[in-house]
């Protein structure tokens, strides 16, 4: 398990003589096996944030640390699963599992890809269907795939970027559960930075939201909400509908001073 710690991140992009400030003043401590949800209305910058946490963009100023350890690129201790499948669209299901393990899997040799493969892939429902192509699995079907491959190179972090933002509201249901379900029953439980623009899916998921407003973490909320969670549980939850109000009052305020006017209806 991992902590990972950013200090005073700062992120600007520039193009020719034109800068564009993406992050500013960013200090966020994230502890082992936490799972965190970032919220925010679209172009706040959680996208950018979850990038440079994998390593693909590296800050103009300021830090992020794993362990204490700066990073520098992509590490093997983090997996990410995007929006979109992501999948090899020539490959199975179990190909595309011990393809991603194959590259990180130094510990296993052989057959043993295909034996852990076929163990993340029933543990995502998927036992049946491991030798279907993509295009022979539904949106739902190919991001259980996504999510068996993440695990199966065992990270110590997953990066997920608003995994089930594409799946019907039925499917996203269910991998909502799944994700639970397997992230409280691992060994050792992965630390989860879940970017996400629902609430109900942040305050299902969730130990703590970090709320952004452009360029920003503005507020760091804790979900105290007892677990296991189910969508049905947290109807009844009088903490549930504390937080949903007061997450519904900051994208209000924040989608109103941007417009600019306090007569917008939302």
């Amino acid at each position: 398990m991992s902590t990972i710690e950013i200090e005073k991140l700062r992120l600007v992009y520039t193009t020719g003589k034109t800068e564009f400030l993406a992050l500013e003043d960013i200090t966020v401590s994230i502890g082992d096996g936490e799972f965190v949800c970032v919220i925010g209305s679209s172009g706040c910058g959680k996208s950018t944030l979850l990038s440079v946490l994998e390593g693909l963009i590296s800050p103009t100023s300021g830090r992020v640390l794993i362990d204490g350890v700066p990073i520098k690129g992509t590490g093997a201790e983090r997996a990410v699963v995007f929006q979109q499948y992501t999948l090899f669209p020539w490959m199975t299901a179990k190909q595309n599992v011990v393809f991603g393990m194959k590259q990180v899997r130094h510990d296993l040799a052989g057959h043993q890809f295909d034996r852990v493969a076929e163990e993340f892939l029933d543990r995502v429902g998927l036992s049946g269907f491991m030798d279907k192509l993509p295009g022979e699995l539904s949106g739902g079907m190919q991001q259980r795939v996504a999510i068996a491959r993440a695990l199966s190179v065992n990270p110590r972090i997953l990066l997920m970027d608003e995994p089930f933002g594409a799946i019907d509201a039925k499917t996203r249901v269910i991998l909502q559960e799944l994700l639970l379900k397997l992230w409280a029953e691992s060994d050792e439980k992965k630390t989860v930075v879940f970017v996400t623009h629902d609430i109900d899916e942040a305050l299902l998921l969730s130990d703590r939201i970090l709320f952004m407003e452009p360029k920003r973490v503005s507020h760091d909320i804790p979900v105290n909400i007892p677990r296991p969670r189910t969508k049905e549980s947290l109807y009844d939850n009088a903490e549930y509908r504390r937080l949903r109000a007061r997450l519904v009052g900051l994208f209000y305020h924040n989608v109103t001073e941007q417009i600019g006017g306090e007569e917008v209806v939302l």
